[in-house]
C-alpha cells in the first residue's frame, strides 16, 4: 500500500484545563475508507513509518505529543528507536500481555527516555511490575469492566500514573472524569456545542468580530487599524505573526499600518477568525477547537485547489477556508449558528453550508468532519458529488495540517 493511499488520522487529548497536549495517531486505508488493518502489527508499522517519513511527524503533530500505538511485534523490534523520544507517547496495545520480555523491553525504553502508555486497559493485578514502568493508563469509557470506573481508579492510584480517559463524547463526561482523578482526555466533546445560553463576550473578541465585519466590507485601512487600538493586545499579536518564521520577513515590522499592509486582506481575514478562537474563554493559542478551525478551514481550500471542477468563481477556495473556520463557531460562543454568523457578511453558499450542511461548500464540510473524526464508514458516499478521489483526500488533508502547525504556532 503506497503512502498516497494512507490517512494518518488524529484524535485529541487533553489536560484538565482543555488545552490540547497531543493526539493519537490512527492508520486508516483511504482505499476502502475503512479501518480494515489486517493485523496490529502492520497497523502500528504503517503508522510509525509514515509518520516519520512520508508525512513528517513536525507536520503532523506540531508542538504536540503523539500517542503511536505499537503491537507485541513492533515494542520487540528496533523500529521504536527510529522514533524522536521527546515527542512520541509509545502506547502499548491491549493485547500486549507483561511477559518478562515485554517488561524488559518496557524498562529497556524508560531508560532511554520514552514515554511509555497502556492502551485500553482495566485494572489488573498480573500487570503491577508493568505499572511501575507505564507513565499514562488509557481508559475506555465506554468498556469500564466489572469493577466500575471508580473503583478502578483507586486501585491504580497505588503508582503514579497519569490516567487518561478515552472516547470523553462530552461535557458531562469530563467532568465525571476530572472529579475522578483522570488528567487526560482523548474525544470531541469540545467541538460539541453546550447548552445555549446567553454568555458575555471578551473585550478581545467584540473586537474580533467588529474586525471582520470591515475585512469583510472592505473597509478603509485607516478604520481597520482605529479598530484594532481598541486593544493593545492583538495589535502585539499581529505583530508577533507578521515577524515570526511564517512570513520570512528580513526586517522586523514595527507599526500596525505596515502589518496591516504585509499581510494583505485576505491574510488577515484568516487571522482574523482564527484569532476569536484564541481570544474567547474557550481557547488560547494550544486551544483544540482553534487547532480544529484551522485544519477544517485550510482543508476544504485545498480541496478545491487540488480538484478544478470544484472551482465555481475566483474566489471559492477562499469561501471553502472561511466556511471550515467558522463551523465551530456556534461552539465558541454557545450560541446557534443562525445567530452566531449574522454579525458577518457572509456569501449565500457559506450560510447554506453552515446552518444546512448543503451544496458543494456544505458537502465538503460534511467531508472534512468526517476526516477530522476518523468516520470513514460513509465517506465514499460523500465523495460521490465532487467526484474527488481518496489520494485527493489525503494531499489536501496534510498540506491543511502542516499549514495549521505552522500558523497556529506564530499566532
Amino acid at each position: 500500500m503506497g503512502p498516497d493511499t494512507l490517512f494518518l488520522g488524529r484524535q485529541p487529548i487533553l489536560n484538565q484545563v482543555q488545552k490540547l497536549v497531543g493526539y493519537e495517531l490512527l492508520f486508516r486505508s483511504a482505499d476502502s475508507l475503512h479501518a480494515n488493518i489486517t493485523n496490529e502489527m502492520q497497523a502500528s508499522a504503517h503508522v510509525i513509518v509514515n509518520a516519520l517519513s512520508h508525512f513528517g511527524i513536525q507536520d503532523v503533530l506540531g508542538r504536540n505529543k503523539g500517542f503511536i500505538n505499537v503491537s507485541n511485534e513492533i515494542l520487540l523490534s528496533d523500529a521504536l528507536e527510529l522514533l524522536p523520544k521527546e515527542q512520541v507517547v509509545i502506547e502499548l496495545l491491549e493485547s500486549i500481555q507483561p511477559t518478562d520480555e515485554v517488561i524488559d523491553r518496557c524498562r529497556e525504553l524508560k531508560a532511554r527516555g520514552f514515554t511509555l502508555a497502556l492502551d485500553d486497559h482495566l485494572y489488573d493485578p498480573s500487570f503491577e511490575p508493568l505499572y511501575k514502568l507505564i507513565d499514562i493508563v488509557k481508559i475506555d469509557l465506554l468498556q469500564p469492566g466489572p469493577m466500575g470506573l471508580k473503583e478502578m481508579v483507586a486501585c491504580l492510584r497505588r503508582w503514579p500514573l497519569t490516567l487518561l480517559a478515552e472516547k470523553v463524547e462530552t461535557t458531562e463526561q469530563f467532568q465525571m472524569c476530572r472529579q475522578y482523578g483522570f488528567e487526560l482526555f482523548q474525544g470531541f466533546y469540545f467541538a460539541r456545542p453546550t447548552v445555549i445560553q446567553q454568555r458575555n463576550v471578551n473585550v478581545a473578541t467584540v473586537t474580533l468580530m467588529q474586525l471582520l465585519d470591515q475585512v469583510m466590507k472592505e473597509a478603509e485601512t485607516a478604520e481597520i487599524e482605529e479598530t484594532f487600538k481598541q486593544n493593545p493586545e492583538l495589535i502585539y499579536n499581529l505583530l508577533r505573526l507578521v515577524n515570526s518564521v511564517y512570513f520570512g520577513m528580513r526586517e522586523k515590522i514595527k507599526a500596525l499600518r505596515h502589518a496591516i499592509a504585509i499581510l494583505g486582506r485576505e491574510h488577515l481575514k484568516r487571522w482574523v477568525m482564527l484569532a476569536l478562537y484564541a481570544t474567547s474563554d474557550k481557547g488560547t493559542a494550544s486551544s483544540p477547537l482553534m487547532e480544529m478551525a484551522a485544519v477544517r478551514g485550510k482543508f476544504m481550500e485545498m480541496l478545491i485547489k487540488m480538484h478544478p471542477p470544484l472551482q465555481r468563481d475566483a474566489d471559492y477556495a477562499d469561501r471553502a477556508f472561511m466556511t471550515g473556520v467558522l463551523s465551530l463557531i456556534d461552539v465558541l460562543f454557545n450560541v446557534h449558528m443562525e445567530e452566531a454568523i449574522n454579525q458577518c457578511n457572509l456569501a449565500e453558499d457559506v450560510r447554506t453550508a453552515l446552518l444546512e450542511r448543503e451544496g458543494v461548500m456544505g458537502n465538503l464540510l460534511l467531508v472534512a468532519e468526517r476526516v477530522e473524526q476518523t468516520r470513514f464508514d460513509d465517506l465514499a458516499y460523500l465523495l460521490q458529488p465532487s467526484r474527488l478521489t481518496p489520494q485527493t483526500l489525503t494531499s489536501a488533508h496534510m498540506e491543511a495540517l502542516r499549514w495549521a502547525n505552522r500558523f497556529t504556532s506564530a499566532t
